[in-house]
């Protein structure tokens, strides 16, 4: 049963709005997690979890779980047709975690509720909210319920609602930014698949893009750009993208399709993480394209840094003011995620021959050199936006306790 009143309102239920939970749950914070939706995902959506993002999720208690299920790659590659321009490997990255953890978005958010259930919480679904305003002494939104309105009092509300959040539009704050021209597909499909199962290619073609990634099942994840896609593309038009970007050497053949989708890529970021009492997070902060596969990691740890601020501040360890914090270190990293994902799609999308040509032959010129290689799998792996987390030492100054301390072994992190 939803409660009247909480410290915490967080409004979205998908892999950053359970991240929160999770946190927050160890600190224990009350609050309360809603989604207008009656299940989690059935699909796989989002596919890769990287490096900084798994020791980021290391004190959640969850990463173990979602190594047991995920596929573990170590290698990831930029072609055109049956040329690799530019190869990257992951096992040699400074983490606990060298390689691209392939798994399904479903399988994850599965793995979050799991946790959230061990823990003690709940996530109350088929819960829409309708309305929020604010004031001095906190927030106020308005759900629906099995029909019936009510209202729900908070200290904090956090939007993990999504590019169309009500939350951001509640505070007023500009997204800036604007749609890429061309549709994106989406599909999970079984391949006969030259290339093999132990890479993430990234293709490059005058036609648009192509990302293979295989998946823990044995099948492979497709996101390509297509103009004019359907709404749900069938196993020809999946054929289509391969033949006219794929390796030419050896067909590929698309043998099955198990669902697929068609989303337009936005690239926008908001001017601000927060307003007075409400915060943003995940897609309602920042989106862009699915090149490089970092939307759901940042705002994963999104979730992370500021279920670590909110816990210190509900338990009485720092003062509310540590509450900017959460934009000084998040803000800027969506920032590298916008102009690292915008690069890689803008590559892949030029039509002109010259670029294509200057493109390549820069490509194929680094793949001589390790150093700039290494560089480029630490920005893909996240990790090298690490050194971003500086987070102030707590107050010294005695503070109203309000909750009991939080658990320990969390660590802030960008």
């Amino acid at each position: 049963m939803l409660p009247h009143t909480t410290e915490v309102l967080i409004i979205g239920a998908g892999p950053t709005g359970m991240a929160l939970s999770i946190v927050l749950r160890q600190a224990g914070v009350d609050h309360v997690l809603i989604d207008r939706l009656a299940q989690g995902l059935q699909t796989s959506r989002a596919g890769v979890i990287h490096a900084q993002t798994l020791e980021t999720l290391e004190p959640l208690g969850v990463t173990q779980r979602l190594s047991e299920l995920a596929l573990a790659l170590q290698n990831f590659a930029i072609r055109d047709r049956n040329r690799a321009l530019l190869k990257l490997d992951f096992s040699k990255l400074p983490s606990k975690h060298p390689y691209l953890m392939m798994l399904p978005q479903n399988l994850t958010e599965q793995v979050f509720a799991e946790r959230i259930a061990a823990l003690g919480g709940v996530i109350h679904r088929m819960v829409e909210a309708k309305a929020v305003v604010q004031d001095a002494d906190g927030a106020r939104v308005t759900v629906v319920e099995n029909g019936r309105e009510k209202l729900i009092s908070a200290r904090y509300v956090v939007g993990a609602d999504g590019m169309q959040s009500l939350v951001r539009r509640s505070t007023g704050i500009e997204f800036d930014g604007a749609a890429y021209d061309a549709s994106f597909v989406l599909a999970d499909v079984r391949l006969d698949w030259p290339v093999g199962p132990t890479e993430v290619s990234l293709f490059f073609a005058p036609a648009g893009l192509v990302v293979v990634a295989p998946l823990p099942d044995g099948s492979y994840r497709v996101v390509a750009t297509m103009d004019d896609a359907p709404e749900k593309p069938e196993i020809a038009d999946i054929q289509a993208l391969f033949d006219s970007r794929g390796p030419t050497k050896k067909r590929t053949r698309v043998l099955d399709l198990s669902w697929s989708s068609r989303f337009r890529v936005h690239h926008r970021l908001v001017r601000s993480y927060r307003k007075d009492r409400l915060f943003l997070m995940g897609d309602a902060a920042h989106v862009h394209s699915p090149a490089g596969g970092q939307g759901m990691n940042t705002g994963i740890i999104d979730a992370v840094v500021l279920g670590q601020l909110l816990g210190d501040v509900v338990n009485g360890v720092r003062p509310a003011a540590d509450l900017d914090v959460y934009e000084t270190l998040r803000r800027p990293a969506a920032q590298e995620v916008l102009e690292l994902a915008g690069t890689m799609t803008d590559m892949a999308l030029t039509r002109s021959a010259v670029k294509r040509f200057v493109r390549n032959l820069v490509l194929s010129v680094l793949n001589l050199n390790p150093f700039p290689k290494r560089r480029i799998a630490l920005k893909l792996s996240g990790l090298s936006r690490a050194p971003l987390a500086r987070l102030p030492a707590p107050s010294r100054e005695p503070i109203a306790q309000t909750k009991p301390a939080a658990e320990p072994g969390l660590k802030l992190v960008a």
